[in-house]
C-alpha cells in the first residue's frame, strides 16, 4: 500500500480520528496555557509584591500586632470573601448577599448554567436545595430557550427567503446562505455584545468598555468566571436584577 493509501486508511479509521482529535485538543489547551502564563504571570507577580509590601508596612507601623495575629485576621477576611462577604466599609454591605434580589440573581445564574461563583450557598440545606433546584430548573430553562429559538427562526427564515428573492438571480445559494449567516451574527454581536457592553460601561463606574464586553461574552457563553459582576458598587435592585435576567433570557437563545 502506498503512503497516500495508508494515510487515507488512517484518516477514515474512527479510533485514529478520535486519537487525532484528542491530540489536537490537548495541544490547543497547552498553547492556550502558555499564552495565559506569558500574559498573566507578570500581573500576578506585581500583585504579590504589592501585597507583601503592604503587609510589611502594616507590621512596621503597628508594633502591637504580631505576624501571627495579622495572618489569622487575613485568613478570616479571605475566608469571608470566598463566601461572598466583603470586609470593606466595616463589613457594611449595601445589601445582604441573600436578599430577595440577590437570591433571584443567583437563581438565574444557576438555571442558565452561568454560575459566576461570587455568591454560593453557605448552609448544607442550601447546597442540597441548589442541587434539586438546578436539576429541575436547567431542563425548564432549556425548554424555554428552545421555544425562543423556534420563535426566532421565523424571522430568520423570512430574512433568508427575502435574500433569495433579491439576490437569487445574482449569486449562488451557498453564497446567499453565507451572507444570511453573516447578517445573523452581526445582529447578535451588535445587539447582544456591543450595545450591552456600552450600557454596562455607563452603569458600572469601575468598568471600561473592554471589561463590559468581556463580561457580556463570558456570560452569554455560560463560562461565568465571576470576576466581573454587575451591581457590586450598588444594590442589585432594581437595575442589575431586571436587566441581567432579561439579558440572559434574550441573549442565551441566540448564542445556542
Amino acid at each position: 500500500m502506498t503512503f497516500k493509501g495508508r494515510l487515507y486508511t488512517y484518516s477514515v479509521h474512527p479510533l485514529c480520528r478520535l486519537l487525532t482529535h484528542i491530540i489536537f485538543f490537548f495541544a490547543y489547551l497547552c498553547a492556550g496555557a502558555i499564552v495565559f502564563v506569558v500574559l498573566e504571570r507578570p500581573e500576578e507577580d506585581e500583585i504579590v509584591l504589592t501585597v507583601r509590601n503592604a503587609r510589611r508596612k502594616m507590621l512596621e507601623d503597628n508594633d502591637c500586632i504580631t505576624d501571627a495575629e495579622l495572618e489569622k485576621f487575613i485568613a478570616e477576611v479571605v475566608h469571608a470573601a470566598n463566601r461572598g462577604v466583603s470586609a470593606l466599609r466595616n463589613v457594611s454591605q449595601t445589601e445582604p448577599n441573600w436578599s430577595f434580589g440577590q437570591a433571584l440573581f443567583f437563581a438565574g445564574t444557576v438555571v442558565t448554567t452561568i454560575g459566576y461563583g461570587r455568591v454560593t450557598p453557605l448552609s448544607d440545606a442550601g447546597k442540597a436545595f441548589c442541587i434539586i433546584f438546578a436539576i429541575l430548573g436547567i431542563p425548564l430553562t432549556l425548554v424555554l430557550f428552545s421555544a425562543c429559538v423556534e420563535r426566532l427562526m421565523i424571522p430568520a427564515r423570512q430574512l433568508l427567503y427575502w435574500l433569495y428573492g433579491k439576490l437569487g438571480h445574482l449569486y449562488k445559494v451557498f453564497h446567499i446562505q453565507i451572507l444570511h449567516l453573516g447578517i445573523i451574527l452581526a445582529i447578535h454581536v451588535i445587539f447582544f455584545m456591543l450595545i450591552p457592553a456600552a450600557i454596562y460601561t455607563v452603569l458600572e463606574p469601575g468598568w471600561n468598555y473592554l471589561d463590559a464586553f468581556y463580561y457580556c461574552f463570558i456570560s452569554l457563553s455560560t463560562i461565568g468566571l465571576g470576576d466581573y459582576i454587575p451591581g457590586r458598587s450598588h444594590s442589585l435592585t432594581p437595575y442589575p436584577l431586571l436587566t441581567d435576567l432579561d439579558y440572559f433570557t434574550l441573549g442565551h437563545p441566540l448564542t445556542m
